[in-house]
């Protein structure tokens, strides 16, 4: 029964989108949840939505729209976070509402019928296509490569950005790098859990490794296995029973998460409690 499942196309490119939507999260999520950078990541997804209305009222590919608008507004968003001229949640609530804004805006401006844009609100992993998976290979490359060329300095960053300048780490050009490869692991995600829902592979695979793991590479790697454990398993769900792919996975991520956190919350409670008899 399984293996019949991915013998169909469709099916094939969903997994191969969930591995590469596993990765960039994994990997970007342990630096987003370790810098506090959570809710600015929605903020630039959210913009992202301005990026697929323009692709459908200039009649070029959506997610390529997504891509470059998301990559301006994390732009933005990191200039005016290190500028500090306002807070923080006044500029993401700001540029979360002006890309949805733009977005229904753009449909509204479309000849004719307005198409369907559930698939990325809410994704739709089974609808990928083969240039979706071109575009999510590139970027996913590009994350893994620039992590890894620069881990030293992700490290150093990570520990305490201000000891990092002061050793001679340019945190500015770190900063906007950053910002851009998160913009990127947006786009990857949105095909696979939507712009509304990608803030939940963000964080819950990494929630996990964080619990069970402290060293920054073990938490990155067990962060990409669990990932894509709740992408494979939420696909298979959702196909067998005909429901909402990105909704399935989040919701396994959600009780994962849940499950792991009060089985560790329990275990030294029992032990101490033995320790009494």
């Amino acid at each position: 029964m399984l293996l019949s499942i991915f013998q169909c196309q469709f099916v094939y490119n969903a997994l191969i989108a969930s591995i590469f939507a596993s990765i960039v999260c994994g990997i970007i999520g342990v630096i987003i949840v370790e810098k506090k950078l959570v809710m600015m990541s929605g903020g630039i997804a959210h913009t992202s939505y301005g990026g697929v209305g323009l692709g459908y009222l200039l009649g070029f590919e959506p997610i390529i729209g997504a891509f470059f608008i998301s990559v301006l507004a994390s732009l933005g968003i990191c200039y005016i976070k290190r500028k500090g001229g306002t807070r923080s949640d006044v500029v993401i609530g700001l540029f979360w509402s002006l890309g949805m804004a733009l977005g229904i805006l753009f449909i509204a401006l479309m000849p004719g019928y307005p198409p369907d844009l559930s698939s990325y609100l809410f994704g739709s992993i089974l609808s990928v296509t083969r240039t979706d998976l071109y575009l999510m290979a590139v970027l996913t490359l590009i994350v893994v490569l620039v992590i890894t060329l620069l881990f030293d300095y992700w490290k150093s960053y990570m520990f305490d950005d201000e000891f990092a300048a002061i050793i001679g780490i340019k945190t500015a050009f770190i900063e906007y790098l950053l910002f851009i490869l998160i913009a990127m692991s947006v786009v990857v995600l949105i095909r696979v859990v939507g712009i509304i829902l990608v803030l939940a592979l963000f964080t819950a695979p990494t929630a996990i490794a964080g619990l069970l793991a402290k060293n920054l590479k073990s938490r990155m790697v067990y962060s990409v296995i669990i990932g894509s454990f709740f992408c494979l398993a939420g696909l298979w769900i959702s196909y067998v029973f005909n429901i909402a792919s990105g909704a399935t996975i989040v919701i396994l991520s959600a009780i994962g998460y849940l499950a792991i956190y009060i089985a560790i919350s329990i275990k030294p409670h029992t032990k101490r409690k033995q320790s009494y008899l």
